[in-house]
């Protein structure tokens, strides 16, 4: 085995790339890149009933969009068939496993006898010494492994421990079906060994089945990588993770306005630690990362945590960069299609001059959108309810001496020059700063909620503030 680290993300393309399935992809992808490996893909689409070319496509882009990089081309499984039946066939001439020809019927009384006794179902190894040429006429028979009888197979987990499974448990299973089709259990094997993998980081799902998968390592006297099993994801509950508790697929978490970044970052922390660190960069995460430190326990997804988090690295991106991912996003956000297409330079960089504001009011992305929206509202604005009650009573009268105050203004329209105009006008006119700045608000955005009142003025530029103004005065 080289002494390089190559892992391997091997999900099944049978639906999109659902948050756990992400979280095994990270652990991998931190692994190789802490330990400057590399990370491979394989694409396990040997289900050829469920297994779409649309779910891989999903699968794929959900990890481009996460940053989660793969060496390489994808390999696909299935492809791959014709190198496991001959590693199946190369195990039946080494004597280490045999062709079966028990019926359906024979295995079926099999289970029913196990049951009978409150036993698991299991192989009793009839064609385990058979002479060949007792084989009915014409049948194509299956593979199956010759599994230890006794004893005990030991995984080294660098999460779980030292897991021991009894051997009389493993029984004689199929690696190769009637029909030529290699199962689950014996390509992984043979693809993992061909791939060069080191070292296969996976959900705790799997652990039954790597004492069954060492079984053929052995068999074909090939080094076993080693093995860490990482404890699922529960929902806030408890319960195993589900679609009411969040089990979307990643394409969903870029609908509801998440950074790559702060998703990374939450599930990261989802099963592993780094003292208390809670806000961790893509570099913080590659130096600290170890797959030693991973938790044995199940954790618990949390929406808000996710949410507050999410807030905390938009706060500290700078502007223009999260502006990028804004933009980019856009197609993706409810609503975000129609600010896109109005979207020109001069609203790009009213939009930036506003985001230090806006950012500071925003969760995520989607909230990010709402807040903006004012910049890319058509005159008349439309005027919500709460905004609405603002601009009622002596509101429009307050408003017209505002818009006369701010019509005033001689050098340049700043922030600074709205506030000082707005401030004189209150004073004068024994008015709350309040009292004056809220019907504002409502008029320039059309929302009771907005970045500094000032700062709108300032983004949205004279003509435009004061066009706003007066459509509610009048």
């Amino acid at each position: 085995m080289s002494d390089k680290v190559v892992t391997r993300f091997a999900p099944s393309p049978t639906g999109f790339l659902h948050i756990g399935g992400a979280r095994t992809a990270l652990f991998n992808w931190l692994y190789a890149k802490h330990t400057g490996g590399t990370m491979l893909l394989r694409i396990e689409d040997t289900d050829r009933e469920r297994s779409t070319d649309a779910a891989t496509a999903a699968i794929r882009d959900g990890l481009s969009w996460l940053g989660l990089t793969w060496d390489g081309d994808p390999v696909s499984q299935f492809e791959r068939a014709p190198r496991h039946r001959a590693v199946a066939e190369e195990l039946v001439r080494l004597g280490k496993a045999y062709h079966c020809y028990a019926t359906r019927a024979e295995l079926e009384a099999m289970r029913e006898s196990a049951r009978a006794k409150g036993l698991p179902p299991r192989y009793d190894g009839r064609w385990r010494d058979r002479d060949p040429s007792e084989a009915p006429a014409g049948a194509k028979g299956a593979i199956r492994i010759k599994a230890p009888a006794d004893g005990e197979t030991v995984v080294h987990d660098l999460v779980q421990g030292e897991v021991r499974f009894p051997n009389k448990d493993l029984d004689d299973f199929i690696i190769l079906r009637s029909d030529g089709n290699p199962t689950y259990m014996h390509a992984v094997v043979v693809d993992d060994h061909d791939m060069g993998i080191t070292h296969i980081i996976r959900g705790d799902d799997h652990l039954t089945n790597a004492a069954r998968q060492m079984v053929i390592y052995r068999a074909m006297g090939w080094d076993v990588p080693s093995m860490s099993h990482i404890p699922l994801i529960h929902g806030a509950d408890g319960a195993k993770l589900s679609k009411r508790h969040g089990a979307l697929g990643v394409e969903a978490y870029r609908a509801m306005g998440y950074l790559p970044e702060a998703l990374l970052n939450y599930l990261a922390r989802l099963g592993w630690s780094h003292g208390d660190d809670e806000v961790m960069s893509i570099a913080d995460l590659i130096a600290w990362f170890d797959i030693g430190d991973v938790n044995k326990g199940a954790a618990r997804f949390d929406f808000a945590k996710l949410e507050a988090l999410n807030g905390v690295h938009m706060r500290r991106m700078n502007d223009d960069e999260l502006l990028g991912i804004f933009i980019n996003t856009l197609p993706y956000l409810e609503g975000g299609p129609a600010i896109a297409a109005r979207l020109d330079e001069i609203r790009k960089e009213q939009l930036l001059a506003a985001l230090p504001g806006l950012k500071e009011r925003a969760k995520t992305l989607v909230e990010l959108a709402d807040g903006a929206a004012f910049l890319f509202a058509v005159r008349p604005l439309p005027i919500d309810e709460k905004a609405a009650a603002l601009l009622g009573g002596e509101a429009r009268e307050i408003l017209r001496g505002a818009h006369a105050a701010l019509n005033a203004i001689s050098g340049d329209w700043t922030a600074e020059a709205a506030e000082a105009a707005i401030r004189e006008y209150a004073l004068a006119g024994g008015h709350k700063l309040g009292a004056v700045a809220q019907p504002l608000r409502a008029a320039l955005t059309g929302k009771s909620t907005s970045p500094g009142v000032f700062d709108v003025l300032a983004v949205l530029g004279r003509e435009e503030s004061l066009a706003r103004i007066a459509d509610q005065i009048d």
